[in-house]
């Protein structure tokens, strides 16, 4: 046989070759799939095929790897029905958190210093109102209540409305701003 075109000896081989996807796949339409891109990928690079070699084995073994990377490449994939996966995996642009920073910086350097104190020792360092009014050398109560009023004044500064998130914006910018579970 090593005088005819592989690329004749190449059709032969292919009721043997569908029965093979056939075996692996054991699904008529992926076996189909399975051969065309075999058959593809051996027309391809037929300059690669030595002649005198077992086209069958060669056409085979193209096939076999075709089959197993599919299966490698089916595993890390996620099925996403109604692209539920795929929009949570939707990143803002940078600029959009750089800009938010920019704007909330601008809001608390308009604070008075009593304020934004209260706001970074309370709400960016964790501090409790206790340690924090021990610390400025006043009452737990007026702790507080700087911390209340700043909070107020910064979500009017911002613009915030009680449903609005900052986005893209770290831990302690967020407790500054205001969050239930801080410590008091």
């Amino acid at each position: 046989m090593s005088d005819v075109d592989p690329r004749d000896e190449l059709v032969t081989h292919l009721p043997a070759l569908r029965a093979f996807a056939l075996s692996l796949t054991r699904n008529r339409a992926t076996a189909d799939d399975m051969m065309q891109d075999a058959v593809l990928k051996a027309w391809s690079n037929m300059d690669k095929y030595q002649k005198g070699t077992n086209m069958r084995a060669w056409l085979f073994t193209i096939l076999r790897n075709n089959y197993y990377s599919s299966r490698r490449k089916l595993n890390r994939e996620v099925a996403d029905v109604d692209n539920a996966f795929s929009d949570s995996l939707a990143v803002k642009p940078d600029h959009d958190g750089r800009l938010q920073m920019m704007d909330f910086k601008a809001a608390f350097a308009q604070l008075a210093d009593e304020h934004r104190e209260a706001l970074i020792l309370v709400g960016a360092n964790g501090f409790s109102y206790d340690d924090a009014a021990e610390m400025c050398g006043v009452a737990t109560g007026t702790m507080k209540s700087r911390v209340n009023r700043a909070r107020r004044r910064l979500t009017e500064l911002l613009d915030l409305k009680s449903d609005d998130v900052l986005e893209l914006t770290d831990q302690a910018t967020m407790a500054v701003v205001g969050s239930p579970n801080l410590p008091g």
